[in-house]
């Protein structure tokens, strides 16, 4: 994973993202689609605005916060500002739609 992609977990997920613009992509080992977002995660990470930052939460090792976010399908996508859920997609995801969303958030 590349250092721009940052790994959240229960400790410090909080943090993360309770202020600014965050896209957390939540995924596991075994997810197939999820293997593929990766690529565009990197890829995003290089290209959005300083300060936006873009995350992965293990659904395996942070059942907490997946939980809380009712994940049920992967990859779940969510983008939140000042910690506020303000879109959210199922499912691999372009780079394209995925930046467009960063940017009307």
């Amino acid at each position: 994973m590349s250092a721009a992609v940052i790994e959240l977990n229960s400790e410090n997920f909080d943090a993360a993202t309770k202020s600014g613009v965050v896209l957390v992509d939540f995924w596991a080992t075994w997810c197939g689609p999820c293997k593929m977002m990766l690529p565009v995660l990197e890829q995003l990470a290089a290209e959005v605005s300083p300060g936006v930052k873009v995350c992965k939460v293990n659904v395996e090792d942070s059942k907490d916060i997946a939980g809380r976010f009712a994940v049920r399908n992967i990859p779940a996508l969510f983008i939140l500002k000042d910690g506020q859920v303000v879109n959210q997609f199922v499912g691999v995801q372009s780079k394209v739609k995925l930046l467009e969303a960063l940017r009307n958030a």
